[in-house]
């Protein structure tokens, strides 16, 4: 109801209410684990694929085959006294029958059920539901188990360079309680481990949890798996089995990492060296890529001043022919008002006017016109003639006027000789006009 207001929402009030939708979302994918949320976070930012959103499945690349590989396995204590010897007699043939009868029994189901585990559909659900229940048995107190599928594990140990611990929790083994509760949540092991390796681990109840198993083939549990980056695999350097104690579990820990640190001490000083090499290369394709362009920033330049150049041309060109022809229209246009001319009158009509046409170039040029002749005729031969400039008005000269020789909105019809006053011998000034 608070949220029910006239007002409305800001655009600061939209981007909280969104935050906070992401943030429960997130949460909801994460079964409201504060602590495998942060994870995924951190490792969406770091560009690594979200847990959530897992690659399809394939077999896991790690290798088993490695004849250096480090094997401790620690076997149950053997009876002592009569009395101890005497139990373990008297239980062996049952121990024998219900193992036997079990295994039995499971390889006939293989036939009629397949293995639901064998099938991994939520690797990272897997890997949570576990966490979540160890907890719930063992409290919080235990190494920082890796938010993630086991694919996942190794890719970040391969590119961190560091130690992968696996740990495969045999729900249904005598010494799993026991490994758990006295050696793996003490207080020396989990800082060992917090400081040292990443650590994976799921139960092989699990389908996850079953196909890490399927690829290391433990012999007994507790089971745990040193993996590193070795001659360029995921390799498994170290299998410890068996109940172990702390002290133990952290000097066989200790011997595995001291026996094997040459090799990622080699994989890091070849990996700086790919770096640099990768960076030199880099800086000489940018310095490659800075020439190339710096070329094709000339021959753009260069092509752009041809381009130029060209137009220029080509506007010089036109111009020159845009001249040729308003001068040929010109002289078309002379030619034809030269034809358009009435004839001369003679010179003893009484209504002859004789006029002297002074041009701007100093020249004289004489013609006897008639009265009733409109000053348009005057213009025309004037226009005519090769002499008189494009553009021009006739002026008399005292007192000085201009002749209306062409018609306007407000004369339609220039008017006579007589009407403009000319006597019968006049001279009249051809004035240029084609710099205005």
């Amino acid at each position: 109801n608070e949220w029910r207001t006239e007002e409305p929402l800001t655009e600061e009030d939209l981007t909280g209410i969104e935050s906070m939708e992401q943030c429960r979302r997130a949460m909801e994918q994460h079964n409201w684990n504060i602590e495998a949320a942060v994870q995924d976070r951190l490792n969406e930012q770091e560009g690594v694929p979200t847990v959530f959103n897992p690659p399809p499945s394939r077999p896991l690349q790690v290798n088993t085959a490695d004849n250096r590989v480090y094997s401790y396995i620690v076997s149950r204590p053997q009876p002592r006294g009569l009395l101890g010897w005497g139990y373990y007699l008297i239980m062996l043939p049952f121990r024998f029958t219900y193992y036997t009868l079990l295994d039995i029994f499971r390889f006939a189901l293989r036939f009629i059920r397949p293995d639901p585990r064998a099938r991994v559909t939520d690797p990272i659900g897997d890997v949570v539901s576990f966490i979540n229940s160890f907890e719930e048995k063992y409290g919080r107190l235990h190494p920082v188990f890796y938010q993630g599928t086991y694919s996942q594990a190794l890719n970040d140990a391969k590119r961190e360079l560091r130690f992968l611990l696996v740990y495969l929790h045999g729900d249904e083994h005598q010494d799993t309680d026991e490994f758990c509760r006295n050696t793996l949540c003490t207080e020396e092991v989990v800082n060992f481990v917090n400081t040292r390796m990443l650590f994976w681990a799921c139960s092989t109840a699990k389908p996850e949890g079953y196909r890490v198993s399927q690829a290391l083939r433990e012999n007994t549990y507790p089971f745990l798996a040193m993996i590193m980056l070795k001659d360029r695999k995921m390799t498994v350097v170290g299998r410890l089995e068996g109940v172990i104690q702390s002290e133990d579990l952290i000097n066989q820990l200790t011997f595995i990492m001291e026996a094997n640190q040459t090799y990622l001490v080699s994989e890091r000083l070849e990996r700086e060296e790919r770096n640099q090499t990768q960076a030199l290369r880099q800086q000489q394709d940018e310095a490659y890529q800075a020439s190339l362009r710096a070329d094709q920033e000339k021959d753009r330049k260069k092509k752009e001043q041809q381009e130029q150049k060209r137009r220029e041309e080509e506007a010089a060109r036109q111009i020159v022919l845009a001249e040729e022809r308003r001068r040929r229209t010109l002289q078309e246009e002379k030619e034809r008002k030269s034809e358009c001319l009435p004839p001369e009158p003679s010179q003893d009509d009484p209504d002859t006017v004789t006029i002297v046409f002074k041009l701007p170039n100093d020249s004289r040029v004489e013609r006897r016109f008639l009265f009733t002749q409109s000053l348009t005729v005057i213009y025309d031969f004037l226009f005519s003639l090769k002499e008189t400039p494009e553009k021009f008005q006739i002026v008399t000269n005292f007192p000085r006027r201009i002749l209306p020789c062409l018609p306007t909105e407000d004369r339609p019809n220039p008017p006579t000789l007589k009407e403009a006053g000319l006597s019968r011998s006049e001279v009249l000034f051809v004035q240029d006009l084609s710099d205005d």
